[in-house]
């Protein structure tokens, strides 16, 4: 009796959450959310006008969606039989992306991941409006990343703000949100969405990430995969089979291609040297409608972490190729960095010589909320690797 009620409850709970529920009926179950329901009432008819103009048959029952962290971008592909060829929908504008180039490998990091991901979740009441979650860690991230720390909670989501995901407007998550219930309606339980650093037809910002694989070399395997796939969709406007070697990176399925895993130290929690945190915990913003601006913008800051790489790299220990750091600071409202402490890192020397840089950086435009300035906790991930 006892395990029957256990189950029961489990049924329940899924229920509740959305994931168990009679196939066809998918869009249905989203209406009873008040806000799923006004937002097919206002939406849908408009979405289906859109799709008609764009000669594309309503509504998609495969769906294929691209995000560029570099360019800003998130595409929306789509057809409805199954050999023919995806056609794109709609281009949106990423409000902002946190963090920098690079795959997400450890929690707390506001790395958006790169890679090949699938929704696993649509979230009508999220406090960003509406939200679909990523599979993020997925298999490789599991082999790549901290193996007790990896991160999670990746949604595409509404509100313009982001804390580490991919957030849209308002009423472009709306039309996300309508297109792939109804493909999720239809039987596509894995909906793609393939993360790249760049649009590869982008010559201005592929120049950009080439220089930013000279100094990081460890990255260069899952660049040049993410490449391979990119130029398959490219060619074939179908969805590439992707698989991973052993040692974790992705393979194009098909292609031959092996890349081996990047030897890297295993990050270690470290138990830094108390500091008193200037600002208190609760006049801290947790969500801001704009980041804080590094003076110059993303490339200067990407700048200013390549040549702290080049002032690290003669830190590293003996025998040490590369190592993965994180460091924790504090932009107040006034744009000065403060409390700067690494979390996760290497040695002493490093981490003491990463703290004095991340506090003698120049000011910040600082974040925003509501158009007020407001104090905001950033972490970012150093990659110290040395020439092979």
């Amino acid at each position: 009796m006892k395990t029957y009620k256990s189950i029961l409850l489990i049924v329940l709970a899924l229920t509740q959450a959305g994931l168990i529920y009679a196939q066809g009926n998918f869009v249905d179950y989203q209406k009873t959310f008040s806000r799923v329901a006004d937002v097919f009432r206002r939406k849908e008819e408009g979405i289906k006008k859109e799709f008609k103009e764009k000669g594309l048959e309503w509504p998609a029952k495969y769906v294929y969606i691209r995000s560029f962290k570099l360019d800003s971008q998130l595409e929306v592909w789509v057809k409805n039989k199954k050999n023919e060829s995806f056609k794109l929908f709609k281009t949106y504008k990423v409000c902002a992306m946190a963090g920098s180039l690079g795959p997400k490998r450890m929690q707390g990091d506001y790395q958006v991941p790169e890679g090949f991901y699938y929704i696993n979740e649509f979230k009508p009441n999220s406090m960003y409006h509406l939200s679909l979650g990523l599979n993020y860690p997925n298999a490789s991230d599991r082999m790549l990343s901290d193996s007790l720390y990896p991160g999670g909670d990746i949604y595409i989501h509404g509100s313009c703000v982001t804390e580490g995901c991919i957030p849209i407007t308002n009423d472009q998550i709306e039309d996300l949100y309508i297109i792939t219930s109804y493909a999720h309606a239809q039987g596509q339980e894995f909906i793609p969405v393939h993360i790249f650093p760049v649009q590869f037809n982008n010559p201005r910002n592929v120049s950009y990430l080439e220089k930013f694989v000279k100094t990081y070399h460890s990255y260069r395997s899952l660049v040049e995969n993410l490449r391979a796939a990119y130029e398959y969709f490219e060619k074939t406007k179908q969805i590439p089979v992707v698989v991973l070697n052993p040692g974790g990176q992705y393979i194009l399925g098909g292609s031959g291609a092996v890349n081996t895993a990047a030897v890297a130290s295993k990050p270690r929690t470290l138990t830094p040297k108390e500091k008193p945190i200037p600002i208190p915990e609760e006049e801290l913003a947790r969500v801001v409608n704009m980041q804080p601006q590094f003076p110059g913008g993303a490339k200067a800051f990407q700048t200013f972490l390549e040549n702290l790489n080049r002032e690290l790299v003669p830190l590293l220990d003996e025998g040490q190729r590369a190592a993965y750091l994180m460091v924790d600071y504090i932009i107040d409202k006034e744009g000065k960095p403060v409390y700067a402490k690494v979390v996760k890192g290497g040695n002493d020397d490093m981490n003491e010589l990463l703290e004095q840089k991340f506090e003698g950086m120049p000011q910040w435009k600082p974040a925003l909320r509501q158009e007020v300035p407001v104090s905001f906790r950033l972490k970012q991930t150093i990659v110290v690797e040395s020439a092979p």
